[in-house]
C-alpha cells in the first residue's frame, strides 16, 4: 500500500534511520553529559561514547579516528577546510582552484576568500559535468596552495576523477580538498585510496541526524594544518571550538556503520529503480538525462523535459511526490541551476530539470506510481 507523499528528494537530506535513533536517544537522557567534563562519570561517558563514534566515522572512510573532526556540518566542514588552509598557507600562496559546480559552501567561500586576498581559479566543466584534467593541471602556478573539487555533484550525481586530481595535487606539491558529503556512505570513499588530504561530509545526508558533520583531515604525508575558525575551548584539538553534539555525534557514528555493511545491498537496488525510472521516462521523447551516466552515484538521475516547465512540472506532482529541481540550498530562487548552466544546458531545458534523489527506503512501488504520473503530465 502505497503511502504519500513519496519521497525522492534524499539528496537534499535523508529520513532518520531508526537504528540511528535508538543509539542516539539515551544521550539525550541518561547520559547527558558534556564531552569536555573531565572530572565525573557523566563527562568520561559522553567521551567515551564521541570517541567510538570517531572511529566509527574514520572506518568508513579509512582515516585515522584522530584525522576527524566533528563540525555543525558540510558547510561548517568547508568552510573550516577553505578558510583554515588559507589563513595558513598564505605566506606559501594565495592561489586556490575549485569548479564552477561546486556546492555553495563552497563557492561562497571562495568568494569570502577573494576578499581576502586570495586568488581563485574556477574551472569549467565538460557538458557531461566532468571536469577536464589536462586544464586542472595548466591551472596550477608557483602560487597554487589548494585544489577543491568535490567527489560527487549534489544535483547530477556525477563522480569527479578524485584519484587522478589527487594524483596531480601530490605531483604538484598542492592540497587536495573534498566536498564529498553526496558521496560518503553511498560509494565507497577512501581517503588513502584516493589521496584526499581534507574532505567534508554530513551525518543527514546517510540516514544520520541533521546538525553533525565532519572535517578529515590528514596527519601524515602531508600532514595537513588548519587555521580554527571557531575560537574558545580548543575542542577538536583546537580546530573548532565548541561544546560536542554528543547525541548527534552518536548517531553519525551508528550511520557510518551501518552505510559500510549496507552501501552495496542498498547501491544495487537504488541503482535498479534509477534505471528503471530513466528508462520509462526516456520512452516518451521528451525527456533528457543530464551529466555522465558512467561516472555518478547509483541513486541519483537529473532529467530535463523539452518544452515542460520545471515549476509547473513540480507543482503539479508535489502533492503526492516530493522531489527538488536542484540543490536544496538554492531551491528558493527562480534563477535556472547554475550547475546545468556550467554543463552547457539553455535556461528553459535547465529550468524543466528535475532531481530524483532515491534512498533507502524508496520502493519499487513508489517508482512505478512517479513514472506513471510523470508521463501524464509530461504527455498533457
Amino acid at each position: 500500500m502505497l503511502e504519500f507523499p513519496i519521497y525522492l528528494d534524499n539528496n537534499a537530506t535523508t529520513p532518520m534511520e531508526p537504528r540511528v535513533l535508538e543509539a542516539m536517544l539515551p544521550f539525550f537522557t541518561k547520559y547527558f553529559g558534556n564531552a569536555s567534563s573531565r572530572t565525573h562519570s557523566f563527562g568520561w561517558e559522553a567521551d567515551a561514547a564521541v570517541e567510538y563514534a570517531r572511529e566509527q566515522v574514520a572506518y568508513l572512510i579509512n582515516a585515522e579516528p584522530q584525522e576527524v573532526v566533528f563540525t555543525s556540518g558540510a558547510t561548517e566542514a568547508d568552510n573550516l577546510a577553505l578558510k583554515g588552509i588559507f589563513e595558513t598557507y598564505q605566506s606559501k600562496g594565495n592561489h586556490i582552484i575549485t569548479v564552477k559546480s561546486e556546492h555553495k559552501a563552497v563557492l561562497d567561500s571562495c568568494k569570502h576568500l577573494q576578499k581576502m586576498g586570495a586568488d581563485i581559479t574556477y574551472l569549467d566543466v565538460e557538458a557531461d559535468g566532468l571536469i577536464d584534467i589536462a586544464i586542472l593541471e595548466e591551472a596550477i602556478n608557483a602560487r597554487t596552495i589548494l585544489i577543491s573539487v568535490m567527489y560527487a555533484n549534489n544535483e547530477t550525481g556525477v563522480i569527479q576523477p578524485v584519484k587522478e586530481i589527487a594524483a596531480i595535487a601530490k605531483k604538484k606539491g598542492v592540497l587536495f580538498f573534498s566536498d564529498a558529503t553526496q558521496a560518503v556512505g553511498k560509494i565507497p570513499v577512501d581517503v588513502i585510496k584516493d589521496g584526499i588530504d581534507l574532505m567534508s561530509f554530513s551525518a543527514h545526508k546517510m540516514y544520520g541526524p541533521k546538525g553533525t558533520g565532519a572535517l578529515y583531515v590528514r596527519r601524515k604525508n602531508p600532514r595537513v594544518r588548519i587555521a580554527a575558525q571557531m575560537d574558545g575551548g580548543g575542542h577538536e584539538r583546537g580546530m573548532r571550538s565548541g561544546t560536542l553534539n554528543v547525541p548527534g555525534i552518536v548517531g553519525f557514528g551508528k550511520a557510518c556503520e551501518l552505510a559500510r555493511i549496507e552501501m552495496k545491498k542498498d547501491g544495487e537496488r537504488m541503482c535498479k529503480l534509477r534505471n528503471k525510472l530513466e528508462a520509462e521516462l526516456l520512452k516518451t521523447g521528451r525527456a533528457f538525462i543530464n551529466g555522465n551516466t558512467e561516472h555518478r552515484l547509483p541513486n541519483v538521475s537529473n532529467m530535463s523535459f523539452e518544452n515542460v516547465n520545471g515549476v509547473d512540472l513540480i507543482s503539479q506532482l508535489n502533492k503526492n511526490i516530493a522531489l527538488s529541481s536542484g540543490s536544496a540550498c538554492t531551491s528558493g530562487t527562480n534563477e535556472p541551476s547554475y550547475v546545468l548552466k556550467a554543463m552547457g544546458l539553455t535556461d528553459e531545458m535547465a529550468r524543466s530539470s528535475l532531481r530524483f534523489g532515491l534512498g533507502r527506503f524508496t520502493t519499487e512501488e513508489e517508482i512505478d506510481y512517479t513514472i506513471g504520473q510523470l508521463i501524464d503530465i509530461v504527455n498533457k
